[in-house]
């Protein structure tokens, strides 16, 4: 975009040209703030569930007065002969626009049995709920996309669910399961046309550093940087990138601790089998099997029905990993440093990769064994404790050709 606004800049001044964009971003305030560092000014519209079916980016229309599309993959050298072309009004003047009667089409499936529903209604559906943007609707948005998923929806409905719950895993009304949710959601509709790069590339968004074709999210950093200098205010993003999202390309893993032992490796320490702390994992493999390695996330969040907190007067939170023969990750142990409060409930979260080539396969999954060490409190008076939550991380083959799966579990 930066090198379109630069050449089209003076012609939008003068009158010439007008510009627009549009975005398949999970998260559209990120392309705010990039708009916002190049001081581009023109209208973006936003497409996250792809509802006009791209399959690649970016794309280029130049389009004239008329409203016809002349050329559909432009470069920058064709500019110059589109404006310089005079062309000729269609003979016949092309219907106005007329809006679709979304609310008379969303009216007649609510009042119909869901029994009755068909994928395109449910799909239907699920796209209303999600354009309008309420956090309140992505129970029922998540709900009417898995069922076009499962009664037979093609592909894109399995997508747009994966964008429907991933919203709702960063909402205030996530499920456990959510992100795991969506990437196997991302999965299933790439499997049913392997083509869609759109897909690929939000998969690879949180997947692992030898399925990513280029660091997605680093640009951020000097953004911020670049606009507070000016003296301008960077636009606020929803939800910070993760890890996976400023991480780059990259085949190998350093030294992974192969040396070091763990905190408990007698196993003494007292389990949390209440569990006064709810631990979450999920697991973005790769997209095929040229490169066989996974990202895996662990959230640990306090148990709001044991009114479970962190007891930041103690130590910090440590995560071990230990991993079968064959599989490496970068590192083997993580400590996340306890906040500045005496107490507190914030989740906290990790981080790590594994790569497993050449590693045999069959339908019986890699198991990563894990724990982790932590200081704990339940409700405000209560016991505060030193615990141990024990976990596994599946690396596991897909049923489908072409591609590797995984998940994780507590244990």
């Amino acid at each position: 975009m930066p090198g379109w606004h630069a050449r089209t800049q003076s012609l939008v001044e003068e009158g010439k040209v007008q510009v627009a964009g549009l975005i398949q971003e999970q998260h559209p305030d990120r392309c705010r703030l990039f708009m916002q560092w190049h001081q581009m000014d023109w209208p973006v519209l936003v497409d996250s569930l792809n509802l006009l079916g791209f399959s690649s980016v970016p794309m280029t229309f130049l389009i004239d007065e008329h409203g016809i599309i002349r050329n559909r993959r432009a470069r920058p050298g064709d500019l110059a002969e589109f404006l310089s072309t005079s062309y000729p009004a269609p003979q016949e003047p092309a219907p106005p626009p007329v809006a679709p009667d979304l609310d008379g089409k969303i009216e007649t499936i609510e009042s119909s049995k869901a029994e009755t529903r068909s994928a395109a209604d449910w799909t239907a559906y699920g796209d209303w709920l999600f354009l309008r943007g309420a956090e309140a609707d992505l129970m029922r948005c998540v709900e009417a996309y898995r069922r076009a998923a499962d009664g037979g929806g093609p592909p894109e409905a399995r997508f747009r669910l994966g964008v429907a719950l991933r919203r709702r895993s960063e909402s205030s009304h996530r499920q456990p399961g959510d992100f795991q949710a969506s990437i196997d959601a991302w999965l299933a509709a790439l499997d049913g046309d392997p083509d869609q790069y759109i897909w690929r590339r939000r998969i690879q968004q949180y997947g692992p550093r030898p399925d990513k074709p280029y660091p997605f999210y680093t640009w951020v950093k000097k953004a911020r940087e670049e606009i507070t200098r000016r003296g301008d205010e960077p636009s606020p993003l929803c939800v910070e990138p993760s890890g996976a999202e400023l991480a780059g390309p990259g085949k190998t893993l350093g030294p992974d601790g192969a040396e070091k032992s763990g905190p408990d490796p007698e196993g003494r320490i007292r389990r949390d089998s209440s569990p006064l702390i709810n631990l979450e994992i999920t697991v973005a493999p790769s997209t095929d099997n040229e490169h066989v390695a996974a990202r895996a996330y662990l959230s640990l969040r306090p148990n709001e029905e044991k009114k479970g907190h962190w007891n930041n007067e103690a130590g910090d939170t440590v995560i071990w990993l230990d991993p079968p023969e064959g599989v490496r990750l970068d590192d083997r142990s993580f400590t996340i440093p306890k906040a500045a409060e005496e107490t507190s409930t914030e989740t906290r979260r990790v981080e790590f990769e594994a790569h497993y080539d050449g590693v045999a396969m069959d339908d019986e999954p890699l198991m990563i064994s894990g724990y982790v060490l932590y200081y704990v409190c339940e409700d405000v008076d209560g016991e505060c404790l030193y615990l141990r939550r024990d976990f596994l991380v599946k690396l596991r083959p897909s049923r489908s050709a072409g591609r590797r799966s995984a998940g994780a579990s507590p244990r």
